[in-house]
């Protein structure tokens, strides 16, 4: 069975992700050149730290938006969600500064020192916040994300609620500012710092929404017929479902054809056990099964007969 329902116009953001070396990325590649080829302008995003899309393409990708060449209706971006977070700190570094100045007893240096420290899991939050931005510009139908290893796909999953706490911090000790200035001088008028939060809170919002959106927002799993794939495919399963997000379809790749020589049977009899087993743990998911390809699957030629095989079949 083919992977179904990616031409659908309302669905605009699509993530692959499963264990690392499972062919996460050659999967969202494959995806994105089948996608591009029906017409549809296509953006492929990378939040893997060790990006591997200008590998899978054979092009070069950075970290601003890259019209890929020969490539019709295709564009590639590698997020780096340290960069990112430089972005967020600078855009809005008056505002951070004017928080804590207000609502902390903090001197300027230390200010400024605290200003200079990686605040933790904040990078993600702003990698992720980055996809949005993008997705609220509207420069394109398809939005498809090669996700990191499984680990770093489960904090992406709890971003909304991990910067929604941050928020919470700041907005109460934004309000014991609030409260001291209105008990003195009789009133309080907001400023950048509160805008700044009202800004943040929202982005929570539209984050999360996103994310539970079953009409806008698809993962597609991908794991090998492998013990410990399986195993890490079924914490991936159970905590998309906890964060509420559209789960439907698996992708099991690199299944060793059928018949062969005696290496091949027996490597297949072996695998026949886990595709079993992820066929009864996950029986209410379609499952695209993908074979073993006999040479390394690089550029877009290789890519877009995995396309036809994952969307077309």
């Amino acid at each position: 069975m083919a992977l179904s329902g990616l031409l659908k116009p309302s669905l605009k953001l699509i993530l692959f992700g499963g264990k690392g070396g499972v062919g996460k990325t050659t999967c969202a590649s494959a995806a994105g050149l089948y996608l591009s080829g029906h017409g549809l302008n296509t953006l492929l995003i990378s939040t893997d730290p060790a990006h591997s899309l200008s590998d899978s393409l054979q092009r070069d990708i950075g970290h601003e938006v890259t019209r890929l060449e020969g490539m019709d209706n295709l564009s590639a971006i590698e997020i780096s969600a340290e960069e990112a977070l430089e972005d967020f700190k600078m855009q809005y570094y008056d505002e951070l500064k004017r928080l804590f100045e207000t609502s902390t007893y903090l001197d300027a240096e230390d200010i400024e020192s605290l200003l200079g420290l990686p605040i933790p899991g904040i990078d993600e939050v702003m990698g992720f916040k980055k996809i949005v931005d993008l997705i609220d510009e509207g420069g394109f139908d398809k939005y498809i994300v090669d996700t990191a290893p499984t680990g770093h796909a489960l904090r992406l999953l709890g971003l909304p609620e991990l910067l929604d706490d941050w928020i919470k911090v700041m907005a109460k000790m934004r309000w014991k500012y609030r409260y001291m200035v209105s008990s003195f001088a009789g009133r309080y008028s907001p400023d950048s710092a509160d805008d700044f939060l009202v800004s943040m809170k929202k982005t929570v919002r539209k984050i999360d929404a996103l994310l539970s959106d079953r009409n806008r927002c698809e993962f597609i799993v991908v794991t090998i017929p492998e013990d410990m794939a399986v195993k890490e495919t079924r914490r991936l399963v159970d905590s998309l479902r906890h964060s509420r997000v559209n789960v439907n379809q698996l992708i099991i790749n690199n299944v060793v054809p059928e018949g062969g020589c005696g290496f091949c049977r027996s490597r297949r009899q072996g695998q026949d056990k886990y595709i079993r087993e992820i066929q009864e743990q996950f029986s209410d998911l379609s499952t695209t099964v993908v074979l073993l390809q006999p040479s390394e699957i690089k550029g877009p030629d290789a890519l877009r007969n995995i396309g036809d095989v994952l969307i077309a079949g």
